[in-house]
């Protein structure tokens, strides 16, 4: 759901013909590129949005109009989001504007139970083919989970053109089981597998809610292992504060576990790092706190 991928193309081809200025917060990550001179800057960003949920507190009514204030005051061209239902991602389309689209479908199929959707600025990045597996032992298979999972678990890829800075890369975004360690680390071994039958020059982005603390469980080793990707917080030029990046709603806690994570392929520079505490009137847009990335090839 989201785009199909006659649409998305189409979609992105729109945006082309037409890059107006941006005015950017001056507090943001975004403030950093004016314009097209930093064009090989990409501003990425993981995001667990928390389901949309009429129930308060917290309800999706509370949350979206911080959303939106996060979402254009950072301008990412590059969004990996986890639990989003399908009205809740309509909304923060419509609440991004024009110059952006997404990929995704439902864990089950169609437009039903959550989304690993992948939002992008139609101004810079350009679909060239996307696809989704189920991580399973029947990936293609839509809504199949064999591995204990106590949810479907499933990846949304798509391989992108930068219009700006040239060339193409890969971003791959997911989500892992939250209860069962076996359903994790299967599904990180098949991420890997599948990762390594891309072309070695092809730079990766892998955003994701992983549901275990970097450096503090297997299904992190399994995913960096043989240097293949690496974690863009611990190599950044530049970092913010850490904070655990979920939080639940309570207090947030200075050097938390970092479950949700932003990695790359080597090749990946990534200037700064940030966990993003941003809240308005003490509500924050969602359980979890976005991860975000300046990188550059």
């Amino acid at each position: 759901m989201g785009i199909n991928r006659r649409s998305a193309l189409r979609a992105a081809a729109a945006g082309a013909a037409s890059v107006p200025a941006v005015a950017y917060g001056a507090g943001s990550a975004a403030a950093a590129d004016q314009g097209r001179g930093r064009g090989g800057e990409l501003r990425v960003m993981t995001f667990n949005l928390r389901y949309a949920s009429d129930t308060r507190p917290h309800s999706w009514a509370e949350r979206r109009p911080v959303m939106r204030s996060l979402l254009r005051r950072e301008a990412p061209h590059l969004i990996g989001t986890q639990e989003g239902l399908y009205r809740q991602l309509r909304d923060i389309a419509k609440d991004l504007g024009p110059y952006y689209a997404w990929v995704g479908t439902g864990r089950g199929g169609g437009s039903r139970d959550e989304f690993a959707a992948i939002f992008y600025d139609v101004r810079r990045l350009a679909p060239v083919e996307y696809d989704h597996f189920w991580l399973s032992d029947t990936p293609y298979l839509i809504g199949s989970a064999t591995w204990g999972n106590t949810v479907i678990r499933m990846v949304t890829w798509v391989r992108f053109r930068d219009m700006w800075g040239g060339g193409e890369f890969a971003a791959w975004n997911t989500h892992l089981d939250h209860a069962n360690q076996y359903s994790r680390e299967r599904s990180a071994a098949l991420i890997r597998e599948r990762l390594g039958a891309l072309d070695p020059s092809l730079p990766r982005i892998v955003t994701g809610d992983f549901n275990v603390a970097a450096h503090k469980n297997p299904v992190y080793e399994a995913m960096l292992a043989d240097g293949a990707l690496v974690d863009s917080w611990d190599v950044a030029e530049e970092r913010s504060a850490q904070y655990g990046t979920f939080h639940g709603y309570g207090p947030l806690v200075p050097g938390g576990d970092r479950i949700d994570w932003i990695l790359t392929s080597p090749g990946v520079r990534t200037r700064r790092a940030t966990i993003n505490a941003f809240s308005e009137h003490g509500q924050f847009p969602s359980d979890h706190l976005p991860v975000q990335a300046l990188v550059e090839w």
